[in-house]
């Protein structure tokens, strides 16, 4: 068996261990497998073990590696997980399923139009600086609300839900800020959690845990 489906499997259990000991009915997380900088020769593997769910970063990178692929496995579902610029939206919206980092309204404006263009609707969440550091994006909390709406009425926008980057320490608090702005607006999908912080999501039932460096090793 390939290291990244063991390692993908063990996590898998991990999850379910953590979710009988939360006593949590009826939830199910899904694991986004971040292929970033992996070739498909690592990414093969898990697309036949089962892996539904994939995380790009990079547009181009994207583009080479799945264009071919997504077209002999019609049910992969990919997420754009990094910043995304506005003229890259072109290709992002033909080529993916999800947007977890919408941040701004040029960004909201340009996917509008690049769905109208391509009749296709992306799943996507907000992404909401949650730490309000200024090294990251994300939209302020005070100005979610007002944003969620502009994405929804004025965009057409299919949002789901929320997905934050929490400042590394006392990522609990943040997690439960981020739960709480969810339920506010009465989503049903959370992003949040990563490889060193997913069993710790999973307390917050977010419904998306992005997972890389645990499953396929670390990039170089």
């Amino acid at each position: 068996m390939h290291n990244s489906v063991s390692q993908l499997i063990s996590i898998q259990r991990e999850i379910q261990t953590k979710i009988i000991e939360l006593n949590y009915k009826d939830y199910n997380p899904k694991i986004i497998a971040v292929s970033k900088t992996f070739s498909m020769t690592e990414i093969l593997p898990l697309i036949n073990h089962g892996q539904k769910d994939f995380g790009e970063n990079k547009v181009q990178e994207a583009i080479e590696k799945w264009t071919d692929i997504k077209r002999d496995f019609t049910d992969i579902n990919l997420h754009m997980i990094g910043k995304l610029q506005t003229n890259k939206v072109k290709y992002v919206v033909p080529l993916f399923d999800y947007i977890h980092s919408l941040d701004n309204i040029k960004l909201a404006e340009k996917i509008a139009e690049q769905q109208i263009k391509f009749k296709k609707d992306l799943k996507i969440f907000i992404q909401v600086n949650i730490g309000n550091e200024t090294q990251k994006s994300g939209v302020e909390i005070e100005n979610l609300e007002v944003f969620y709406l502009r994405c929804i009425k004025e965009f057409n926008l299919k949002i789901i839900g929320l997905m934050c980057l929490p400042p590394s320490n006392n990522t609990s608090v943040y997690f439960s800020k981020t739960k709480d702005l969810n339920d506010k607006f009465k989503f049903l999908d959370l992003s949040m959690g990563m490889s060193n912080d997913f069993l710790k999501a999973c307390e917050y039932k977010s419904t998306f845990l992005r997972i890389g460096s645990k499953i396929f090793g670390t990039r170089n």
